[in-house]
């Protein structure tokens, strides 16, 4: 008798393992059924390639039919129009030439006898480029090559500026980022390019007229979009509060310092009629005397 749950066991340790190697080969899967799809003599491919910035890149030679006799695998590396380097191996004599490639960040991804795919550890700025993995078999040569494109996310900031307007950057992304706003109104752009190709967007949006309490800055970007809001009301707010708080206080001491200045008028009038008096009785005496 066979028990249901050793075989469900024996189910998903299968399942699992299928998943295992698929992972496994994922990074080469699209590499493979183009190859596949060109598996001719000179069948040259080509493809974009994109790698966010400080991750592994894997690059993929073409897959070869099962009857082709290899001759020699070689990788050239074209970075900024000029020849890097090229590393290449011969089966024959198992002879591997693996010169430096940008201080060893770009090696073969293992042996090239089990695996001739190439590697680049910790993707920068400068591996921008082309790469060609050139097969030549006694039946022909193969070719696939990349352009790979790093991407760099940018930095995003979002400032308050005079007379509601408010500004959005996106610092040292690569390529462009695109900045939109929420609501609409009118905007200035500005781009500003460094000399790592990375590029920064400045962008100022400017509503005078309009009665929104807030404003969103979009940023989109390949490698990924980001939003950030800031509040409009805060200054009507605190103008209000400020008006309402300071202003009274000041017309009071304004009252206050007229009604002192009435009193003390007043109090001056009454010492000078009151001086004026005993005068005259004491010069009236003096005649009397006399």
């Amino acid at each position: 008798m066979v028990c249901p749950w050793k075989t469900w066991d024996l189910v998903i340790l299968l399942m699992l393992t299928v998943f295992i190697e698929a992972d496994s080969n994922s990074s080469c899967a699209d590499e493979r059924q183009m190859a596949q799809d060109n598996s001719s003599p000179l069948a040259e491919v080509n493809k974009s390639l994109s790698v966010q910035i400080g991750e592994k890149a894997v690059l993929c030679c073409p897959v070869l039919p099962p009857t082709s006799k290899l001759v020699m695998i070689t990788w050239e590396v074209i970075l900024r129009g000029k020849l890097l380097c090229r590393l290449s191996y011969k089966p024959d004599t198992k002879e591997t030439a693996t010169p430096s490639c940008t201080n060893g960040r770009i090696t073969w991804a293992s042996r090239p006898d089990r695996n001739p795919h190439l590697q680049i550890d910790a993707v920068a700025v400068t591996h921008d480029g082309l790469y060609s993995c050139d097969i030549v078999t006694a039946d022909g040569n193969y070719r696939l090559g990349y352009n790979l494109q790093v991407l760099v996310p940018p930095e995003v900031t979002l400032t308050r500026g005079k007379n509601r307007t408010v500004v959005c950057e996106a610092v040292a992304g690569k390529p462009a980022a695109r900045i939109s706003w929420t609501p609409q109104g009118h905007c200035t752009t500005e781009k500003e390019w460094s000399d790592n190709d990375t590029v920064t967007v400045r962008s100022t949006w400017h509503c005078p007229d309009s009665n929104a309490s807030a404003v969103t800055c979009l940023v989109s970007h390949l490698t990924g979009n980001r939003s950030l809001s800031l509040q409009l009301s805060s200054d009507s707010k605190e103008s209000k509060q400020y008006t309402r708080f300071i202003i009274p206080p000041i017309i009071l001491i304004i009252v206050g310092c007229i009604w002192l200045l009435k009193i003390n008028g007043f109090r001056k009038c009454k010492l000078r009629k009151s001086d004026a008096v005993p005068v005259i009785e004491e010069v009236q005496l003096l005649c009397d005397t006399t």
